[in-house]
């Protein structure tokens, strides 16, 4: 179980030696208090104009203190209403920091960071009557997040409630939601700090409020993280932020770009897909970075059977195969993290808080959905087996059954590249395809990454695209039982989920990468299907 004191023990003697000089330096060029005094300065003149504005979360554990009795009386208020379930609606940053800390509580929060229509149905589903919805966005205009806002509105209006009352927003001032917010009277609106990016957002408003109006203790992760950040801004050998970021430094400079995450026991649920984000958007850009690959533990394939090319870290004890491990409680690793990732970023000698590549993948996207023609039949399946069509990149053959088109994919990764399978599907309903990452990963040999869309297209995107172009790229579609309108919009969640699917297939493709697409017309079958044909894979 986690223990107050933040930690980072670099197991492994070979890169505890190669990360020794990299920590000398940082500490000789006052690194870690010149980042804690937010100096942007730190990453070269190229990203000195976006650092100065890309800092503030190196001091929210006291700016975000006022956030705390806000968030305390809007629960108490709605409770005083019966209103106790809460909805969050919200991509990358807005989403995965309040899934880790109401579900290191055990708090329940029912987050929406997808647009599969049968995952989405089954939140409406709920009681309305006891729902608020947070309708979380930086930017303001973020796709999926504005398409749950229409739908619930129209629901909660159906079921005779007052949506305004029921909708809480968090954005950035002046943002088009902030505006509509106001235009609209919806409940209350949060206006976190500009300052701060998405995915360095866990302790702003983006993650308190709606893990504080599910029930969360935030206090407390504020008090954790005030009590790592007098060691993180010290210039010391021993601070762990220096210690974690020149250890993925100097594993990168030796080969392995990529990071595996199990957790060994910190007592925090799913801190790895945050994590997935932080690092793979803030490094993976100018075709360099750090892969973070998610693991199911740490007999996980990937894990215990790392290679060269990934460095395997436990989020808790250190235990097996581990290299890295890190340990403190929740508020305290975000603040870690965040600390070893801006660093890392500055050996790497790249910006860590652009995420250049991340806007291609939602032009394409919106490109299919202006134009329906393309969308619906504009393509033919390469071949069809079952309840699965096939639609293979050039140069895999199709000959065969599934499982030798597999096999023909797999072959076009090249030596130490990556196989990132990408399910656009209801991460509820059709929670097994998760199960296709430790069993392709098996079989291929291939360090292997699993993401839901289209809400990995806000975290690990960006690697994608920007990073190591070493990657192939197994998109998993399939067609929904029932779809949903989206108000006042011209398509349904379904064909802007299969739009998003096609959409990033198209930039991987244009980036030289093979994309291999499965489309289960039937899910339950085609799952099963696919499952067979993977373990006939390597057979």
């Amino acid at each position: 179980m986690v223990g107050d004191e933040t930690t980072v023990t670099i197991v492994d003697g070979g890169l505890a030696a190669k990360a020794a000089p990299l920590i000398d330096k940082l500490v000789a060029d006052q690194v870690a208090s010149k980042l804690a005094a937010q100096d942007p300065t730190l990453w070269g003149p190229d990203a000195e104009s976006e650092a100065s504005i890309r800092l503030s979360w190196t001091t929210l554990h006291k700016t975000s203190r006022p956030l705390i009795g806000e968030i305390e009386a809007l629960r108490e208020e709605l409770r005083g209403e019966g209103v106790d379930r809460v909805v969050l609606a919200g991509m990358g940053g807005s989403s995965l920091a309040p899934e880790v800390i109401t579900g290191t509580e055990g708090t329940p929060l029912t987050v929406l960071d997808t647009t599969d229509p049968g995952q989405v149905a089954d939140a409406l589903a709920g009681d309305l009557q006891r729902t608020v919805i947070v309708v979380s966005s930086k930017s303001g205009g973020t796709v999926e997040t504005d398409s749950h806002r229409r739908i619930f509105a129209k629901a909660f209006t159906e079921a005779g409630i007052d949506a305004a009352r029921r909708i809480v927003v968090v954005t950035d001032p002046g943002s088009p939601l902030a505006e509509l917010a106001e235009h609209d009277g919806y409940r209350k609106v949060f206006l976190a700090d500009p300052h701060v990016g998405g995915r360095y957002s866990a302790l702003t408003a983006f993650g308190l409020v709606p893990a504080g109006l599910a029930g969360a203790d935030v206090a407390r992760l504020l008090d954790q993280a005030a009590a790592a950040a007098q060691v993180l801004g010290n210039d010391d050998a021993a601070n762990p932020a220096l210690r974690l970021g020149a250890a993925w430094a100097a594993a990168h400079a030796d080969g392995a770009e990529k990071v595996v995450l199990a957790d060994t026991g910190s007592g925090i649920t799913g801190f790895a897909d945050w994590a997935e984000q932080l690092i793979a958007e803030s490094t993976g850009k100018q075709g360099t970075g750090l892969l973070p690959v998610a693991v199911e533990g740490p007999t996980a394939p990937g894990f215990a059977d790392a290679g060269p090319d990934a460095t395997p870290l436990a989020i808790g004890p250190e235990v097996g195969a581990a290299k890295i491990a890190t340990g403190g409680p929740l508020g305290a690793q975000f603040l870690l993290w965040e600390f070893a990732t801006a660093i890392a970023g500055r050996l790497l000698e790249i910006n860590p808080f652009d995420q250049p590549d991340v806007e291609a993948a939602k032009k394409a996207a919106r490109s299919l959905l202006d134009n329906p023609a393309a969308l619906e039949g504009g393509e033919s399946p390469s071949t069809v087996d079952g309840v699965v069509e096939v639609f293979a990149p050039e140069g895999v053959s199709t000959d065969g059954e599934l499982a030798d088109v597999l096999r023909a994919f797999l072959a076009t990764a090249p030596e130490h590249g990556y196989l990132a399978v990408q399910a656009y599907l209801d991460r509820l309903d059709d929670a097994s395809a998760a199960l296709l990452r430790p069993e392709l990963a098996r079989r291929s040999g291939l360090q292997t990454t699993f993401g839901w869309g289209p809400r990995f297209l806000h975290s690990t995107g960006q690697y994608h695209k920007g990073g190591h172009q070493n990657g192939i790229f197994l998109q998993v579609t399939g067609t929904p039982e029932t779809d949903l309108e989206v108000p006042d919009r011209p398509y349904t969640l379904g064909k802007l989920q299969h739009a998003q699917a096609l959409g990033d297939g198209q930039v991987l493709a244009e980036h030289g990468r093979p994309v291999l697409r499965l489309h289960l017309s039937d899910r339950a079958a085609g799952l099963a299907q696919l499952f067979r044909a993977v373990q006939e894979v390597g057979e």
